[in-house]
C-alpha cells in the first residue's frame, strides 16, 4: 500500500513493519490469519496512536468493495468499511433516504467513527455508532463473522464501538431514516450568562446545535442552530436570542477564516447531508496544522465543568484555535463515553504544537477531573489510562468479549492494550 505513513495531522507516524491494501474481503480474511499483528487503518483522522501496528501489518480498507444496499423494509443500509459518510450521504439521498445524524467532517470513514464513538450534536441524537444494527469482521483466525442488534443482544452492544480490539471491520448495516431538509443559523457572542441561565435551553432549541469559544472572554463566540425545515417548536430564529445576534453572512468556526468551505447558513434550506456536518463534502481537507483532544462528561455536570474550564480560559487560549461544544444522547454501548447518561462533549482544536498542549491538558484534565470526564478515544490526552478503565462500567465484559473473538491479542496494539486492558500480558 502505498501513500502517507502517518495521520491526517501528521502528529503520528505509524510504526506498522507492512502497509497492505486488499481488493477482497477473501485476500482480507488470508492476511489476518498469517499476521501475528493487525490493525486497520481509516481516514486516519485519529490525533493518537490508535491505529498503530508497531512492526505488525496496517491495512487499508478502502479498496474492499463497499457499495451500498439498501434494505427500505428493514430500513437499513449496508456499506464497506472504508466508505466516508460523505459519499454514503450522497447515494443515500438519491435514494431518498438519510442517516440520523452526521459528524462535523463528512471525509471520515463509516467503520473507523463507529469504532471510536463519534458524534455529532443534537439532545435526541445519539453517537455514530447507535446507528450500527449489523457488523460484519474478520476474527483473528481469519472467519469472518457477523454481529446484529437484532440476534446478539447485549453482546452486540460490546462490538459497535470496539477500538478495532475485535477484528477487522469490512461491512456495517446502518439504521437509516427518511430524507430530510435542514436549515441552518448562527448566532454570534451568546453572553456567558446567557449559557449559564439557558443552556437547556439553547441545546434543545434544534434538531442539532454546536457552541464555539475561543475561551478568551465571557462569551460564547458563535451557536450554530441546525432546524428540520418543516418542525415546528418552540424556538424560531430572530434577529436577537438570549443576548446573541443572528449573524448576516455565512461563518467559519475560526474566526477570520473564510466561509466558503462551511455548509450553508442564514436559514437556506438544504439536503441533511450538506447541513449537519459544519464542513462541505467538496471541500478536501488539508493535512491540518492542528491537533484534537475532547472530553465528554455527564451532562448532569456540564455547567460546572463549564465554569470550571471558564476558570483557566486564559490558560486555555494560549494554545487553542477553537473549541466546541456539542451534546449527545444515551446510549447503551459499553465503550461509549454516553453509556447509559446523556453527555455534553467539550472538543479543543489546539495549534500545533504538542510539547505546549500537552501541558495545557494536565491543566484542563485537572479541572474536569471532579466530573468524570472520558476522553475521546481518537484524540489527544494525557488522564492516567487507569483512570480512564475506572469510567466504563461494562469494561470488564468487553475484554472477555476480546478475549473470546482474539485470544492471543493480534488486534491489540500497545496503545489499545494500556488503555483497555492495564497492559496485561496478551494471549
Amino acid at each position: 500500500m502505498s501513500g502517507r505513513r502517518g495521520n491526517w495531522a501528521g502528529n503520528i507516524t505509524y510504526g506498522a513493519a507492512r502497509f497492505h491494501r486488499p481488493g477482497s474481503v477473501e485476500e482480507l480474511c488470508e492476511l489476518v490469519a498469517g499476521s501475528r499483528a493487525v490493525r486497520a487503518l481509516g481516514t486516519r483522522h485519529s490525533f493518537n496512536e490508535i491505529a498503530d501496528c508497531p512492526g505488525g501489518d496496517a491495512v487499508s480498507l478502502d479498496g474492499l468493495p463497499g457499495a451500498p444496499e439498501l434494505d427500505p423494509a428493514r430500513g437499513t443500509v449496508t456499506v464497506g468499511a472504508g466508505t466516508r459518510y460523505g459519499e454514503l450521504s450522497r447515494w443515500l439521498h438519491g435514494e431518498g433516504h438519510a442517516l440520523r445524524n452526521l459528524g462535523s467532517l463528512p471525509h471520515i470513514s463509516v467503520a473507523g467513527a463507529c469504532a471510536t464513538a463519534t458524534h455529532g450534536s443534537g439532545d435526541a441524537n445519539g453517537n455514530l455508532a447507535t446507528a450500527v444494527a449489523a457488523v460484519e469482521l474478520v476474527t483473528a483466525d481469519g472467519e469472518l463473522v457477523t454481529l446484529s442488534r437484532e440476534k446478539d443482544g447485549d453482546r452486540f452492544a460490546g462490538a459497535a464501538v470496539a477500538l478495532g480490539a475485535l477484528g477487522v471491520v469490512t461491512r456495517l448495516t446502518l439504521d437509516v431514516v427518511p430524507a430530510f431538509e435542514v436549515r441552518q443559523y448562527v448566532y454570534e457572542n451568546l453572553p456567558w450568562e446567557s449559557l449559564e441561565e439557558h443552556f437547556d435551553e439553547i441545546t434543545s432549541a434544534a434538531y442539532s446545535v454546536s457552541l464555539f469559544t475561543g475561551w478568551r472572554g465571557r462569551v460564547i463566540d458563535q451557536v450554530w442552530v441546525k432546524r428540520r425545515a418543516g418542525d415546528s417548536g418552540v424556538w424560531e430564529p430572530t434577529p436577537r436570542w438570549l443576548g446573541a445576534v443572528a449573524a448576516t453572512a455565512d461563518l467559519h468556526p475560526l474566526p477570520g477564516m473564510p466561509a466558503v468551505n462551511c455548509t450553508a447558513q442564514l436559514g437556506v434550506p438544504g439536503p441533511w447531508y450538506d447541513r449537519l456536518p459544519h464542513f462541505r463534502l467538496d471541500f478536501t481537507p488539508s493535512s491540518g496544522e492542528e491537533l484534537q483532544s475532547e472530553y465528554l462528561l455527564p451532562r448532569r455536570h456540564a455547567l460546572a465543568a463549564l465554569r470550571a474550564l471558564d476558570g483557566i480560559r486564559d490558560v486555555v487560549a494560549s494554545v487553542l484555535q477553537v473549541s466546541e461544544i456539542r451534546t449527545v444522547a444515551a446510549d447503551d454501548l459499553w465503550l461509549s463515553p454516553a453509556y447509559r447518561e446523556d453527555v455534553v462533549g467539550v472538543h479543543f482544536t489546539w495549534k500545533k504544537n504538542w510539547p505546549a498542549v500537552r501541558r495545557v491538558l494536565g491543566v484542563v484534565e485537572e479541572a474536569l477531573e471532579p466530573f468524570e470526564a472520558r476522553p475521546h478515544w481518537g484524540k489527544l490526552f494525557t488522564t492516567p489510562t487507569g483512570m480512564v478503565r475506572s469510567r466504563y462500567a461494562r469494561l470488564g465484559d468487553f475484554r472477555e468479549l476480546a478475549v473470546e473473538y482474539d485470544p492471543a491479542g493480534k488486534f491489540r496494539n500497545p496503545f489499545v492494550d494500556d488503555l483497555l486492558f492495564g497492559g496485561e500480558h496478551r494471549g
